[in-house]
């Protein structure tokens, strides 16, 4: 009984810490495309409420700019790239960095991506 109680202590305090993570700020972007390319680039979070933000990724040549959303240790953003709008949903970690997976409005298959703190 005294091993679950510590079990259940300690997931709480790794959920918290997540949560606790400040995601406002600069990124070093690392991903694959959706055909398995790799790519680099860097990306800009401001926070404009307790749960909402903007998001600038500069990846290659390419700027996008979409809106996002925080709940928890889930992540979201919306973009553009282009004309084509895309969707991208991250699991914030406990150090900061984001590992997620994106895909664009009616294609099939998704690309994956990480951001790491600068």
């Amino acid at each position: 009984m005294k091993s679950l109680l510590l079990g259940i202590a300690a997931a709480i305090v790794f959920a918290t810490a997540a949560h606790a993570v400040d995601i406002g700020g600069s990124y070093r972007v690392v991903g694959k495309n959706l055909d398995g390319s790799e790519y680099t680039g860097t990306a800009e979070i401001i926070v404009t409420s307790q749960n909402t933000c903007r998001i600038t990724w500069v990846t290659g040549g390419t700027t996008s700019v979409g809106i996002c959303m925080r709940n928890g240790i889930a992540f979201a953003a919306s973009y553009v790239l282009g004309k084509e709008i895309g969707l991208v949903i991250y699991e914030v970690n406990n150090n900061g960095s984001m590992d997620g997976i994106w895909t664009i409005a009616d294609t099939e298959g998704v690309g994956t991506e990480s951001l790491i703190p600068r």
